[in-house]
């Protein structure tokens, strides 16, 4: 591992303690671009507007790929902070909302904003065991999810006074926003629809 970091050091001029920042602002970028993706997969699931054109299972199942991934990369950016010689954290400020002194509200956010990533994962795989309607409810913490890793990213990230930063995180939450309002006035649309009458009409003879 050291030799690795030596590597990188002396490939691109920087220390290990850039290496280290590059390593864990880069996962940590791709974690919630994968969030935001799988969101916005999830919004697309539950509006239809793919159904027909791509079959539910495959839908399903790269909803649950885009969490996966988006979980594997916030690992890796959760794991890479235990070796950062500037701020180093430990296994508690990285699992423990609030022990950390590093912009402590911010990285509290992060923290649960992980957590439930985690949990609306697993039900994947318990949505048998669960039911249907129970798994619908928790997965509506992936929105309380996707928020916190939004305000996470932007208060407690170094980069986050870069425009093109900036930018990104505008443009995602404006796309989920979109579809989260499409999403809402189809369910209002479907609530308010009138069924049109099955039987037969009696007329006059």
């Amino acid at each position: 591992m050291n030799e690795i970091f030596q590597w990188l050091s002396s490939a691109f001029s920087l220390d290990s303690a850039h290496v280290f920042w590059f390593i864990t602002r880069s996962a940590g970028i791709m974690a919630y671009l994968l969030l935001w993706l799988s969101t916005v997969w999830g919004l697309a699931v539950a509006a239809k507007p793919f159904d027909s054109i791509l079959p539910r299972l495959f839908t399903f199942d790269a909803h649950e790929f885009l969490s996966l991934l988006a979980l594997a990369f916030t690992a890796i950016h959760m794991v890479v902070l235990m070796f950062d010689r500037y701020l180093p954290f430990s296994i508690l400020q990285l699992f423990v909302p609030f022990t950390s002194e590093y912009r402590t509200v911010w990285t509290a956010f992060g923290i649960i904003a992980f957590d439930l990533a985690a949990l609306v994962t697993i039900t994947f795989y318990l949505r048998q065991r669960i039911g249907f309607k129970t798994f619908r409810v928790l997965h509506y913490a992936s929105f309380a999810s996707y928020i916190g890793a939004t305000l996470h990213g932007i208060f407690s990230g170094t980069d986050s006074t870069l425009a093109a930063t900036q930018l990104m995180y505008l443009e995602t939450a404006l796309v989920v926003v979109v579809l989260t309002a499409y999403w809402i006035w189809q369910l209002t649309h479907k609530q308010t629809a009138v069924p049109a009458p099955t039987g037969l009409t009696r007329t006059k003879s």
